[in-house]
C-alpha cells in the first residue's frame, strides 16, 4: 500500500489545506521520505463528522453479526499489512520490532475480542421487569437495554502507534458499541497511521456500511484535536497523553453548550511498595527486576513503576545498591519525540537540582543531539515527599524515585496523600500479608488494578483487566480503556415503557430470539433464540 498523506474522509481520500509536516525517523531525527502530510481545517472536521452523525443510527442498528465480522475483518486487513505495516512504526516511533509485532498482535487480538462481545449481546446488559397490574400502585412493562452514544472522537497515542492509536483500545470499543469514529493520528507516526487507517476504510466499504463509521485526520498541531472535541457531532473522546492534554480536552468539553465525556488516561507513577520481609529474602533480585521494568521500552509506558516505597533498614539498603548498580550499565534508547524527550530531560533535571533529592545512579549517557534518553534513580526520604508533592510527578521515561519511610506509619501517610493511580503493587512474602491487608483498603482507593509480586509494565487484554484509575491516571475512574468493560464508555442505558412488542428491540422481545442473558424480574435467564 503507497502512502499518500492524506486525510480519510468516510469513503474519500484527499490532501489537507493546512500546515504541512513529515514523519521523523526517532533514531536519526532525520525526515522521512515521501509523502508530505497536511493538516485538515475547519471544513474537514465538519465533514467528518456530518457524516459520522449519519451514520451512527444506521450503523448501531445494525445486527450484531454483521458488526462483528467489521471488527473481525479490520483485525484481519490490519494483519495482511505484514512487514510493511512494522518497519513503518519502527522507523517512526524506535521501537524494536519484537515490541511492535506484539502490539500488532494486541491491537487485533481486541478486535476480535469485541468482535466476540458483540456476538454475545452482553454488552446490551438486557433487563425486564414485567408489568404488575395487580399492584398497588400498578406497575407498567419496563424493558432496559444500552445502546452507543453516537460519534467518538478517538485521539492516537504517542507511545503505541497500534495498540492506542487509529485502530486501538478506543476506536475497537466504539466500533464495538456502534458509535462511527473520527480519529486524530498522532503527528509522529503519521505513515502508521495512514496504513492502519486505510485498512480499515476498505473494511469499511467491504461490509457496505455507511461511510461515515470512519474518518481519520491529520494535524501537526492542536487545532483539529480542539475542533473535534467542541463539534457538536461529537458525543464522546477517547485520549490517551499527558495530564496537561487531557485536562485541555476536558475544559473544552465543559465549555461546550452539550458537555461531554472525556475518557482521557494521563498521569501515574504506578507507586510499588517493597513490603519488610520481601526486601529481607530477596532485596537483590526485586531491584534487579524493577530495573528492567523501569527501562523497558525507555520507560515509556503509562504503567512505568515511577516511585518505590519501602521502610528503612537493611534490606532497602541492599535494593537501592543493587537498583543503582543495574541502572548504571543500561544503555540511553530512544524516545519517541523529541518533545517527549525535552520534557524527560526537564523533568530528571529538576529532581537532580532538588536539595531534598539524591542522585543514585544515571545510566550511559547518550549521544550529544541524539533523540536517546538516559536512565536515572533518585531517592528521597518520605519526609521530604510529605513536604513536597512534586517529588511525585511523572517523569515519562526510564527514571523513579526511590522513597524511605521511616516505618509502617509514614508508608500508611504516603500512600493516603499520592495521586490516583493506573496501578499499585505490593511486593510481598507470606509473613507480610497481615501489613498489606491493612493497606489492601487505601490501595483500592487510589488505583485500577492492584498487583502482587510482579511489576505493572504488561496490560492483558481481557474481560477481568482495569486500566483505568482516580484522577489524575484517568478523568474517570468509574472506567478502563482496555478489556470488554472499555465497551461501557461508550453506551448509555434506555428504558422502554410500556411498549408495543413489536417496537421493542430483538433483545428485549419475550421471546429472547437473539438468545441474550438478560435479568427478568430480578434473575438472570437466557432463553435459547
Amino acid at each position: 500500500m503507497n502512502l499518500t498523506g492524506e486525510l480519510l474522509i468516510g469513503a474519500n481520500a484527499r490532501r489537507g489545506q493546512g500546515a504541512e509536516f513529515h514523519a521523523v525517523d526517532a533514531a536519526t531525527e532525520q525526515a522521512l521520505q515521501a509523502p508530505t502530510y497536511y493538516s485538515a481545517k475547519s471544513g474537514d472536521v465538519d465533514q467528518a463528522c456530518a457524516l459520522a452523525e449519519s451514520a451512527f443510527d444506521a450503523y448501531r442498528t445494525l445486527p450484531a453479526e454483521r458488526r462483528a465480522r467489521f471488527l473481525d475483518d479490520i483485525a484481519a486487513r490490519i494483519e495482511a499489512l505484514g512487514d510493511a505495516l512494522i518497519e513503518r512504526a519502527m522507523s517512526e516511533s524506535g521501537l524494536p520490532k519484537a515490541r511492535l509485532e506484539g502490539e500488532r498482535a494486541r491491537t487485533a487480538n481486541q478486535l476480535r475480542m469485541f468482535a466476540t462481545l458483540v456476538r454475545s449481546g452482553d454488552a446490551l446488559d438486557a433487563r425486564i421487569e414485567p408489568a404488575l397490574p395487580e399492584r398497588q400502585p400498578p406497575r407498567t412493562d419496563l424493558r432496559f437495554q444500552r445502546i452507543g452514544v453516537g460519534p467518538v472522537a478517538v485521539f492516537g497515542a504517542s507511545n503505541f502507534p497500534l495498540a492506542f492509536s487509529v485502530a486501538g483500545g478506543d476506536t475497537a470499543a466504539a466500533l464495538a458499541a456502534g458509535c462511527p469514529v473520527v480519529v486524530k493520528a498522532h503527528p509522529a507516526h503519521p505513515g502508521t497511521s495512514e496504513l492502519v487507517g486505510r485498512a480499515i476504510q476498505d473494511a469499511v466499504r467491504h461490509a457496505e456500511l455507511p461511510e461515515g463509521v470512519f474518518s481519520m485526520l491529520f494535524d501537526a498541531g492542536h487545532e483539529v484535536g480542539a475542533a473535534l472535541v467542541a463539534h457538536p457531532s461529537i458525543k464522546a473522546v477517547g485520549f490517551t497523553g499527558s495530564r496537561a492534554g487531557g485536562r485541555a480536552l476536558m475544559a473544552i468539553s465543559n465549555a461546550r453548550a452539550e458537555p461531554i465525556p472525556v475518557y482521557a488516561e494521563m498521569s501515574s507513577v504506578n507507586p510499588n511498595l517493597l513490603m519488610p520481609a520481601a526486601l529481607t529474602s530477596r532485596a537483590e533480585t526485586l531491584a534487579r527486576d524493577f530495573v528492567a521494568s523501569v527501562t523497558l521500552g525507555c520507560g515509556q509506558f503509562c504503567t512505568n513503576p515511577g516511585l518505590m516505597l519501602g521502610i528503612a533498614g537493611e534490606g532497602f539498603e541492599r535494593f537501592a545498591a543493587t537498583a543503582a548498580q543495574s541502572i548504571d550499565g543500561v544503555q540511553a534508547g530512544v524516545m519517541l519525540t523529541g518533545g517527549i524527550l525535552r520534557a524527560y530531560d526537564a523533568g530528571i533535571e529538576r529532581f537532580a537540582a532538588n536539595p531534598a533529592v539524591t542522585t543514585l545512579a544515571r545510566g550511559k549517557a547518550p549521544e550529544a543531539g541524539s533523540r536517546r534518553a538516559q536512565a536515572v534513580l533518585f531517592r528521597v526520604s518520605a519526609k521530604s515527599l510529605l513536604a513536597d508533592h512534586t517529588l511525585a510527578d511523572e517523569v515519562f521515561g526510564p527514571c523513579s524515585v526511590l522513597v524511605e519511610c521511616a516505618d509502617a506509619d509514614e508508608l500508611r501517610t504516603v500512600l493516603n496523600r499520592i495521586e490516583g493511580q493506573l496501578t499499585i503493587t505490593l511486593h510481598l512474602d507470606d509473613a507480610d500479608q497481615p501489613a498489606a491487608q491493612a493497606l489492601l483498603p487505601i490501595l483500592e482507593r487510589k488505583a485500577g488494578r492492584i498487583l502482587a509480586n510482579g511489576f505493572p509494565t504488561g496490560v492483558e487484554v481481557c474481560d477481568a483487566m482495569v486500566h483505568g484509575g482516580p484522577f489524575p491516571a484517568t478523568s474517570d475512574g468509574r472506567s478502563t480503556s482496555v478489556g470488554t468493560a472499555a465497551i461501557e464508555r461508550y453506551m448509555r442505558p434506555v428504558c422502554y415503557q410500556n411498549l408495543p412488542a413489536a417496537l421493542l428491540p430483538k433483545a428485549l422481545r419475550d421471546a429472547n430470539p437473539l438468545g441474550v442473558h438478560r435479568r427478568f424480574a430480578g434473575r438472570h435467564e437466557r432463553t435459547p433464540g
